[in-house]
């Protein structure tokens, strides 16, 4: 199982760019998706992007399309969440997460390890 660290996060005016890093550790061999998850208060989990091994599958949900760009280091065992034109909307806690699955799911069950989460804050 991996061990997740994230970093990044901030607060940013509407407009803006964060990018956010997520270093995994341990049994990275077994990792082939990676996702990205944000949740803001009160509210439920929200897939956000994900990417296999390879790099040649990504999902994105349709309100980050555009803007926001998931990409994977395998030789740094980091994906990086690169947010451009945040959105107030795009406040949350962003959490990376890794599964040991061959395809995306947008599921957070599919996704066993997760990082400690950083939160993201965009002002109007």
């Amino acid at each position: 199982q991996a061990q997740l660290v994230e970093s990044g996060g901030g607060l940013v005016q509407a407009g803006g760019s964060l990018r956010l890093s997520c270093a995994a550790s341990g049994r990275t061999f077994s990792t082939y998706i990676m996702g990205w998850f944000r949740q803001a208060p009160g509210k439920e989990r929200e897939f956000v992007a994900a990417i296999n091994w390879s790099g040649t599958n990504i999902y994105y949900i349709d309100s980050v399309k555009g803007r926001f760009t998931i990409s994977r280091d395998n030789a740094k065992d980091t994906v990086y969440l690169q947010m451009d034109s945040l959105k107030p909307e795009d406040t949350a806690v962003y959490q990376c997460a890794a599964s040991n699955r061959l395809v995306i799911s947008t599921s957070p069950t599919a996704f066993g390890s997760w990082g400690q989460g950083t939160q993201v804050t965009v002002s109007s």
